[in-house]
């Protein structure tokens, strides 16, 4: 059976201009890109509350049959990511330092207004044993990953040892970037290579960022694909078990609870985090 085109059909790019198409992929690229380096908010996650989750993985799977379309979408979107690190990664992560619980409650809120259309992508017509097994799967894979200790010294990275551990990172790399719910960082710290990662960046350490890039890229096209596969074939249990990482995450976004002067803030960030979110999902 022929892949379905990254952009929901064929002739999404047609329907709409080439300028507001481009547009679009690369705001929303840049909010995925930006979000990234929040702790707790993965791109995944960001990814499906923007509504472009199941287009980028299509893009990627199905990159062989739909050739244009998909380059079309990732161009832009990468594009768009790469904006977004560098110009709202530094506002954002001041917001979470100077205003950390309203600035939580809202992403909080934004994640939670997704839930119904993530629920809705499962085609759940009624109420059936299975829905809450399969979110809690998911929620509990998240809750254990969030739960292994960071080791205290970084990893040796190093040797012929080395290069196949930074092929491994990148392709365990790849599952946080793909999986809604997963962080990057955390999961280079749980591998003991999070400040190798950042160091090797800030020098552009080649020896180390290629083997991590390597796995990385092929990492992304074997989850990809697999999880293509899984939501064609199998859409209720893999949409519900993506609720469950989704869910899973929430309590990461809030750094506390609010003191007394902070309850209204808070209820009102939380409120228009979920209202937008919730109201763009159903456009």
């Amino acid at each position: 059976m022929e892949a379905e085109p990254p952009g929901g059909s064929a002739e999404a790019p047609e329907r709409l201009s080439r300028f507001r198409y481009a547009a679009a992929a690369a705001a929303k690229g840049a909010v995925v890109g930006g979000t990234m380096l929040i702790p707790g908010v993965s791109g995944g996650t960001t990814a499906i509350i923007l509504g472009i989750y199941d287009q980028l993985v299509r893009a990627v799977s199905g990159f062989r049959a739909h050739k244009r379309e998909s380059l079309r979408l990732l161009f832009w979107f990468c594009l768009g990511a790469c904006g977004g690190i560098l110009l709202l990664a530094r506002p954002l992560l001041g917001l979470l330092e100077q205003f950390p619980l309203p600035t939580g409650c809202f992403f909080l809120g934004a994640v939670a207004g997704s839930v119904p259309a993530v629920y809705r992508k499962s085609r759940i017509q009624h109420f059936q044993w299975r829905v809450p097994v399969y979110v809690l799967l998911g929620a509990a894979l998240v809750l254990a990953l969030n739960r292994l200790p960071v080791p205290a010294h970084e990893a040796a990275a190093g040797g012929a040892g080395g290069f196949l551990l930074l092929l491994l990172a990148g392709a365990l790399a790849a599952a946080a970037l793909v999986l809604p719910g997963i962080s990057v960082s955390y999961l280079l710290l749980l591998l003991g290579l999070y400040d190798g990662t950042m160091t090797a960046i800030a020098r552009l350490d080649l020896a180390f960022l290629f083997p991590l890039a390597l796995g990385l890229l092929a990492g992304i096209f074997l989850f990809t694909r697999a999880l293509d596969l899984l939501m064609t074939r199998y859409p209720r249990a893999t949409y519900l078990v993506i609720l469950g990482f989704m869910l899973a995450s929430l309590p990461t976004l809030l750094p506390g609870l609010p003191g007394a002067a902070e309850w209204l803030p808070c209820l009102l960030s939380l409120l228009a985090g979920f209202l937008i979110i919730h109201r763009v999902s159903r456009l």
